[in-house]
């Protein structure tokens, strides 16, 4: 029977219902369309990494690449053996449950990946971190999300190890990179490469991916296992259209969904692979474009003018598609790009409440200076107030429906960012998504007293701050906002 999505849910396949029990009241989900797209037909019981990962495995496609850096190649077997080996050291060594959460905290490297995929398999929720977070940040995503257990890179620890400190029970966490009797790597290799993975439910809850609006406050948004492949199936194969030989490349974390679906969930959809950077700055990326020969490029229009000045000290022949999102993509840099490099940048609008790019064109289809129409699998219009359409050339509001968006509730409403204009809820999501891909923090700004035309202007401004001045910026506005709500009790 085909998946009503106005309908109950169906039956969890998590132990622990935290998530479940989290989600909105139904009356404030968005409206769900399965019908649009033959795609999105899954099946009842349904786990993302099962179908990402094992199944590639089993169609006999284990030997080829997955996992590039420049020190090593993982093919999707080994891919799948580590992940199942890290499933076993969190469900026989640590007790996981399905439906616990599990933070991650790393820089984009193949051990982050198989820790996302073993606990998806396990049946817990993946709960991923930027790696520049601070304690007081994880601390939040920590309480918000209720986290039962932590996966972390030992060069990260310390910040973690903080955050943790401040929490109400001890966390139990692993540390890969790590030499200790206790650490992840010597937990590993004790068991088995082979793992019974957890039946799941098609609306089950996969992963909870924190976002920041203007107020710098963690948000978690939800996305059930049936939301992971519906980005897969959406974006990639109407507009993107990746092959199996593909070589993905790009610069945006992994906790920052733009990144998790263009450098993890759609090269593995068809078979490809990805070259992980830990520090992907425009001059390592042109680098890793010649050295691995990667022929599809995930980054955000200030990469892309930077690569634009020095593409021609770089092969960069293999290159076919770039895709941008973010920021609203120049056209000034678009044409720089293509007359560097003779590539139509493939512009989007995405989010992390929506997981992905929703709005975008390809090819032929590109109208430079402009981003895009809905991707198959989704609807947009401008509405006003009322969520009424409005006649074409007037200002209103962006209203999307789709296959997926994030169950969860909205932010404070102060500075009139509740009345957004079409064009500055779009600014607002590309510079908010384009400071998360250069920083890996969230935007804080005191928004108290301040318009929103003040907002976007400074939003533009401190993303031309290099990392240390942005960081004293972002401090001096968590000050400000203290001595706000201070003055408010």
């Amino acid at each position: 029977m085909p998946i009503d999505p106005s309908g109950p849910l169906d039956a969890s396949g998590h132990l622990d219902t935290f998530a479940r029990d989290h989600l909105p009241p139904r009356e404030l989900w968005p409206v769900m369309e399965y019908g649009t797209v033959p795609e999105l037909d899954y099946p009842r019981r349904l786990n993302a990494a099962v179908e990402l990962l094992d199944r590639m495995v089993e169609r006999g496609h284990g030997g080829p690449p997955c996992l590039r850096t420049d020190e090593a190649v993982w093919t999707y077997r080994d891919l799948l053996e580590r992940a199942n080996r890290i499933a076993n050291v969190l469900v026989r060594d640590l007790g996981l449950k399905p439906g616990n959460r599990v933070l991650l905290r790393a820089a984009n490297t193949p051990m982050l990946v198989a820790s996302w995929f073993a606990v998806l398999k396990a049946g817990g929720i993946a709960v991923a971190t930027m790696p520049l977070l601070r304690a007081r940040e994880l601390d939040q995503i920590i309480n918000k999300a209720d986290v039962n257990f932590c996966i972390c890179d030992s060069q990260l620890r310390s910040e973690l190890d903080r955050a943790c400190e401040r929490s109400k029970q001890p966390i139990p966490t692993l540390y890969f990179k790590s030499e200790a009797p206790d650490g992840l790597d010597a937990l590993m290799r004790r068991q088995p490469a082979s793992f019974e993975n957890a039946a799941t439910s098609h609306d089950d809850v996969a992963l909870i991916a924190f976002t920041s609006g203007t107020t710098g406050i963690a948000k978690g948004t939800m996305h059930f296992h049936r939301d992971v492949l519906a980005v897969c199936d959406t974006f990639p194969p109407y507009v993107l259209k990746p092959r199996a030989d593909d070589i993905f490349l790009g610069s945006p974390p992994l906790a920052f969904t733009f990144g998790l679906g263009g450098l993890v969930l759609f090269p593995m959809r068809v078979g490809a692979s990805t070259v992980l950077v830990e520090k992907p700055s425009p001059d390592a990326l042109l680098e890793a474009v010649g050295r691995h020969r990667a022929t599809i490029l995930f980054t955000a229009p200030t990469a892309y003018r930077t690569m634009a000045d020095k593409a021609g000290q770089h092969d960069l022949k293999s290159l076919r598609e770039c895709v941008s999102a973010g920021e609203t993509l120049p056209l000034p840099v678009f044409e720089s790009f293509r007359r560097a490099t003779g590539i139509r940048v493939i512009d989007g609008i995405g989010s992390t409440e929506l997981l992905h790019i929703f709005i975008s064109a390809a090819r032929d289809e590109i109208r430079p200076g402009a981003t895009g129409k809905p991707v198959p699998g989704y609807r947009a219009q401008v509405v006003d107030d009322d969520g009424n359409p409005v006649p074409a050339d007037t200002v209103g509001r962006l209203a999307v429906r789709g296959e997926l968006t994030a169950r969860s509730a909205s932010e404070q409403t102060g500075a009139g960012l509740d009345k957004c204009s079409p064009e500055e809820f779009a600014k607002f999501t590309r510079l908010n998504e384009a400071y998360k891909a250069k920083f890996g923090i969230p935007f804080v700004m005191a928004v108290k007293g301040r318009k929103r035309a003040e907002i976007l202007a400074t939003f533009e401004r401190r993303l031309g701050n290099d990392m240390a001045a942005e960081f004293r910026t972002a401090l001096d506005e968590v000050h400000k906002i203290a001595r706000f709500r201070l003055d408010d009790l």
